[in-house]
């Protein structure tokens, strides 16, 4: 593409040159972009407007990994001060946008669910191999993995597709004021610089505006899909960390259970 301007540009200074007309600058990009073609008007409203959706991303993605990564942070804080998880789940309500507390609060939820309606039956399963339960909590937590990637991920391939495509939109109003430009020779049969330079001026701001649209989108979705490759780590992580917990209290539960057998409780409930 660069290529093809250069051959272009090249042409009209060479007709120019032969016409003996001197080169003289236009007007500004405002006044270029006034006068274009409605074609060219349309790609370049076009480029603008995912331009300015592609920023919006970039802002509101920006700030939900900031408030993510410090929320975070203070759970896993009040995680390991705990004394009981029915204090962690009460405390971490308000940290909405942390990805670990979701997951914990997940894998709380079922474990409370099953707890309550293992409550009603026997629990001699329970006793023997805890491991029943754990299943059921582990395949809520990858859920709920799952649920957060998604939440991270939304909107993230409005900048993958205004990345890809930008340069190429760019490109045909680039490629259309070069065809109009070719167009007003032959009409007036004269290959001066007066007749296409307003046609290739026009097809400069396109390509400009293509790649000033595609490369913050490009530069952001790289960052971003890079951050979402740590946080699925890092949920990960912690969700080995509190089913090895769980499992830990579990059976530990259990051997007191069958100690007591008169007064069994699960973990969950302390």
């Amino acid at each position: 593409m660069t290529s093809g301007l250069a051959i272009c540009t090249t042409l009209v200074y060479a007709a120019s040159e032969a016409a003996g007309v001197p080169y003289q600058r236009t007007g500004g990009v405002l006044e270029m972009v006034s006068h274009a073609g409605p074609v060219v008007k349309f790609v370049l409203f076009s480029l603008l407007v995912l331009s300015i959706a592609c920023w919006c991303v970039i802002l509101l993605k920006a700030r939900l990994f900031r408030r993510a990564g410090g929320e975070s942070r203070e759970f896993i804080e009040l995680f390991r001060q705990r004394k009981n998880y029915v204090g962690v789940y009460r405390d971490s309500e308000y940290l909405e946008d942390s990805h670990l507390a979701q997951i914990f609060r997940t894998g709380y939820a079922e474990l409370n669910r099953l707890s309550k309606s293992l409550e009603t039956k026997s629990l001699q399963d329970l006793k023997v191999n805890p491991e029943i339960l754990l299943e059921n909590v582990e395949r809520a937590i990858q859920g709920g993995i799952m649920a957060e990637r998604q939440r991270f991920e939304r909107f993230l391939p409005l900048l993958a597709t205004t990345g890809s495509t930008a340069p190429f939109i760019g490109l045909f109003g680039t490629v259309w004021g070069i065809m109009v430009s070719f167009q007003d020779i032959g009409m007036k049969g004269a290959a001066n610089l007066a007749v296409v330079a307003p046609g290739i001026s026009e097809a400069l701001v396109a390509t400009a505006m293509g790649l000033a649209a595609a490369i913050p989108a490009v530069v952001a979705y790289n960052q971003f899909a890079n951050r979402i490759r740590r946080i699925e780590s890092e949920m990960n992580h912690f969700s080995a960390e509190f089913l090895n917990l769980l499992k830990r209290d579990l059976m530990r539960r259990s051997k007191q259970d069958e100690a007591v057998p008169e007064s069994p409780r699960l973990a969950v409930q302390e």
